[in-house]
């Protein structure tokens, strides 16, 4: 695989996949603004390497952003050859062995599987070439990132933070952002559902200072591997290892008892202190495409930062969809469905995430139903493995060898649904990112079973609505996708409350399965961002309705109390626009090509200007807020 972030960038170079950027940019809101216009090109455009920052680092960004470069980082030429290789795996390990040379045959298996776990070497690593301590030691003579205007201050967005379990001493490598606060000082961003979270209550349960670690860049695969939904307890550099066909070598930090991969480019050492009050850290904008609002999270201190001498800093950007994270989301799909159908549900033949919901708010399901109930038994078995604890939405179909990815799979499907019978709703944790939530981390779910849907049958009929003059909350229908889809959007007034069930009431001959109520602001979005935002602005437990066979989705904003909703409500992220005028301005100096107008344009007038997010936030050299 790689030696290096530079390895891989010359790999990049060489399949045209990367663009030198010597013009000089500035870190603070440009990098991010070119990255996101490069990034929403078809296919994802190419990797940016911006080599004049204003620091004596250059900035990778869009690196894993398409499906070739996902590949790429993986060390294969398509990415289906890692779901081969592993049903392969289990295939061997799962299947009896009736005599002693069919055991003796799964040696040179168990060898090579013995080779890709993680190796110790002694002494320093590349890693460590450099070493900042003492006076000399200040993040901000990195190019730390910038990336949206009302963002808290600069964060690392691609950390691999190491930490080990206080009782058992096996090590997890998550990812979790990180406000620089100072020269010295970072918030540590971990949720309460990941495993950073639970090492640091067993530290401070020991009442002990809880050793910390964070790496970035190196081979690509172990950035990978720190987004992969790995069981806890299990290392995530047996996935690199895996991933490389190779070990990873690691070497021992200098200011604390970690070990990290010998040949990546960064290393920030340090520690959290439990027995501190946690700080006040974000908004961020995130890859929900709103921002997360500031909460109190862990402080975490630097005693040292090493690096390589031709170190890389390595970032991603993440917004409104799609961004770099669909693709390892799509990675991550093809890589883990195998485990699913070997140890959960064999059932299952696919598992689809579309890129509108940010890989929680929205899953794909096609399975084999072989008995009543199955669907509903499926979304539950999901709901509760791993990360899937977070899916908000789900729909399961019986595919019949069609694809997940072809909408017409799901159109024909849709259009039959049958209100209330297919229909499943819950209440379980969510993702903390999920702003529509009653409360943080917890609300409704809904799963659609289509699995019993009879195609060989015409679809029922459909009347659309009579004139809307009786209904003065709603500005504007849209029934482009009624008769095909059977979905009908509705467009309410700004501070209008239209009532789903008198609605309903009168339009209840409609035969229209799926209603759903959105902003006027949102009238000239694509089907795709309406999903975004449908998916995004709707709680199950308190947004839907049911009557007369159809399913009403309330999925506006729900700010000033709308639906009894009491929590604050975040902003769509957006460039602002004296940031999209100076790079509209150096577009042709960045040697680029044709030229690209910001994404952000098309969000704006999605921006509401009553929240406390829009006020000035500290710059990077001042004190960091207070809780």
């Amino acid at each position: 695989m790689y030696s290096s972030l530079n390895d891989y960038i010359r790999t990049l170079e060489t399949h045209g996949e990367l663009i030198r950027i010597t013009t000089p940019v500035d870190p603070l809101l440009e990098i991010a603004e070119i990255t996101d216009r490069e990034s929403k090109r078809r296919d994802g455009g190419r990797a940016l390497l911006f080599e004049a920052t204003g620091t004596d680092f250059p900035v990778l960004t869009n690196m894993m952003g398409s499906d070739r470069r996902m590949a790429l980082a993986l060390g294969v030429e398509r990415l289906e050859e890692l779901p081969e290789r592993i049903d392969r795996l289990f295939g061997s390990l799962t299947t009896p062995k009736h005599n002693l040379w069919e055991k003796l045959k799964m040696l040179p298996l168990l060898e090579q599987m013995a080779r890709w776990m993680p190796r110790h070497l002694r002494g320093r690593g590349a890693c460590q070439e450099v070493v900042w301590q003492d006076e000399a030691l200040d993040l901000t003579r990195l190019p730390i990132l910038k990336c949206w205007p009302h963002d808290a201050d600069r964060f690392i967005t691609l950390p691999l933070v190491h930490t080990v379990d206080p009782e058992s001493g096996v090590r997890n490598v998550g990812m979790y952002r990180m406000q620089c606060f100072g020269p010295q000082e970072t918030g540590m961003h971990w949720h309460l559902h990941k495993t950073g979270e639970r090492h640091y209550q067993g530290y401070r349960d020991q009442k002990r200072r809880m050793p910390v670690s964070v790496c970035l860049g190196g081979d690509p695969a172990y950035t990978y591997a720190a987004t992969a939904p790995m069981p806890d307890n299990l290392d995530e550099y047996l996935l690199a290892g895996f991933l490389r066909q190779r070990p990873v070598e690691l070497v021992q930090c200098l200011t604390n008892e970690l070990r990290v991969p010998a040949d990546c480019d960064f290393v920030l050492e340090g520690y959290v202190d439990p027995s501190e009050e946690r700080v006040c850290e974000g908004p961020f904008g995130d890859h929900t495409g709103f921002y997360s609002l500031e909460d109190l999270y862990p402080r975490f201190h630097l005693t040292a930062l090493t690096h390589r001498r031709d170190a890389v800093y390595p970032a991603t950007l993440v917004g409104v969809p799609p961004q770099e994270d669909a693709y390892i989301a799509k990675a991550t799909e093809k890589i883990f469905l195998i485990p699913i159908r070997r140890t959960m549900l064999p059932e299952v033949n696919d598992l689809y995430m579309p890129t509108p919901g940010v890989a929680h708010n929205l899953a794909l399901v096609d399975l084999t139903p072989r008995y009543p109930g199955q669907g509903a038994k499926v979304a539950s078995s999901l709901w509760g493995a791993g990360q899937m604890m977070f899916n908000k939405f789900m729909v399961l179909i019986c595919g019949a060898n069609e694809s997940l990815r072809d909408p017409e799979t799901l159109r024909r499907r849709l259009r039959r649904l049958r209100v209330p019978e297919e229909v499943i709703c819950a209440r379980g944790p969510l993702d903390v990112l999920d702003h529509a939530a009653p409360q943080i981390g917890l609300g409704g779910k809904l799963a659609l079973d289509l699995t019993e849907c009879r195609l060989d049958e015409p679809a029922p009929p459909i009347t659309l609505p009579e004139a809307w003059s009786s209904d003065p909350a709603i500005r504007s229908v849209d029934h482009t996708l009624t008769e095909a889809w059977g979905v009908l959007f509705l467009y309410a007034a700004e501070g209008s409350t239209p009532d789903p069930q008198a609605y309903l009431e009168r339009h209840h001959a409609t035969g229209i399965p799926l209603v759903i109520l959105l902003a006027e602001a949102t009238a000239s979005l694509t089907p795709q961002e309406r999903l975004w935002i449908t998916t995004a602005h709707c709680d199950p437990s308190r947004d839907l309705h049911m009557a007369h066979h159809t399913l009403w989705i309330d999925a506006r904003v729900k700010a000033g109390g709308i639906n009894g909703f009491d929590r604050r409500w975040p902003n769509v992220v957006t460039a602002s626009t004296e940031t999209i005028a100076q790079v509209d301005r150096r577009w042709d100096t960045y040697g680029l090509g044709a030229f690209a107008p910001s994404p952000s344009l098309r969000y704006l007038t999605l921006q509401r200007r009553d929240d406390a997010e829009y006020d000035a936030q500290p710059s990077l050299h001042t004190n960091p807020p207070k809780p």
